[in-house]
C-alpha cells in the first residue's frame, strides 16, 4: 500500500509499500516515531482515508470499531445516548446496552454527561461507544495518550480484560514500547511507512512483567531497531 499526502507544493510520502496481514483474534500494536504513518495506516483500515495503490482486504464477517485518541463524545448528550449514538432504536437492544455498562465498569453513570467525567471515563464511553455497534475488530489510535499514568494503566487492564471476555480483534496504534509490550501479541515497528520488523510475544503470559529478563531483552532490542531505523 502507498499514501502520498499534498503537503503546499511538494508531496509527502507517507505509507511506501506497506505490506501487513492482521490476526482477526489477537492484539496488534503498531509502534514507531511521530510522523512514520501509524494513524494514517489504521484510518485506512478503517475506511477513514483514501489511498494511491494498494488493497485492504477483510476475510470473513468483520465488523469494526473505533477509538479515537479523544473521547469525541457529544457534550450535550449522556453516557446512555452517547454510547447508543448513531444506532437505530430497532437497533438498541437493552441486554446488550446493560453488558456494554458492565463490561466498561459505567455503571451508574448511564445519565451523566461527559462534563461530569473523568478522562477515563470518557475513554470508557468512547470504547462501550464502539461496542455497540457489535464490532468484532477494534481500532484504536493512541486512546490512552492524553490519561494520567495511573488512569493509563487501568484502562490497559480494562481493555485486556474485555478482550479476554469477547476475542475481539484489536489495532492498536501508540508511541509508547511500555505500552506495546503490556498489550500486544504482536509489535510491528513501522518505520518511514514501512513494516520494519515485527515482534511475537503471544507467549509472553499476562499480565506482563516488564522487569522479568526476557521482557527486558524483548524492549532493549525494539529500542534497538527503532534508533537503527532512524538512520537510514
Amino acid at each position: 500500500m502507498t499514501k502520498t499526502y499534498r503537503v503546499a507544493d511538494s508531496e509527502k510520502r507517507v505509507l511506501c509499500g506497506m505490506d501487513l496481514d492482521l490476526d482477526a483474534g489477537g492484539i496488534t500494536v503498531i509502534l514507531g516515531r511521530s510522523g512514520c504513518g501509524k494513524t494514517t495506516f489504521l484510518r485506512i483500515v478503517a475506511g477513514l482515508e483514501s489511498y494511491d495503490s494498494g488493497t485492504v482486504r477483510l476475510d470473513g464477517d468483520i465488523r469494526t470499531g473505533i477509538v479515537f485518541q479523544e473521547p469525541r463524545l457529544m457534550p450535550w448528550l449522556n453516557v446512555r445516548k452517547n454510547i447508543l449514538f448513531g444506532l437505530r432504536k430497532t437497533q438498541v437492544d437493552e441486554a446488550h446496552f446493560a453488558e456494554l455498562i458492565r463490561m466498561t465498569g459505567l455503571e451508574g453513570y448511564e445519565k451523566a454527561r461527559p462534563s461530569q467525567l473523568s478522562g477515563g471515563m470518557q475513554q470508557r464511553v468512547a470504547l462501550a461507544r464502539a461496542l455497540a455497534y457489535r464490532a468484532s475488530y477494534l481500532l484504536m489510535d493512541e486512546p490512552f495518550a492524553a490519561l494520567d499514568y495511573f488512569t493509563r494503566q487501568t484502562m490497559q487492564q480494562e481493555l485486556l480484560r474485555i478482550h479476554r471476555e469477547t476475542s475481539m480483534g484489536v489495532l492498536f496504534v501508540t508511541h509508547s514500547i511500555e505500552e506495546a509490550l503490556i498489550l500486544g501479541d504482536r509489535i510491528v515497528i513501522l518505520d518511514q511507512g514501512r513494516v520494519a520488523e515485527i515482534f511475537e510475544i503471544r507467549n509472553q503470559p499476562y499480565p506482563r512483567d516488564l522487569l522479568s529478563g526476557d521482557m527486558i531483552e524483548i524492549q532493549r532490542n525494539i529500542i534497538k531497531r527503532i534508533k537503527g531505523d532512524s538512520k537510514l
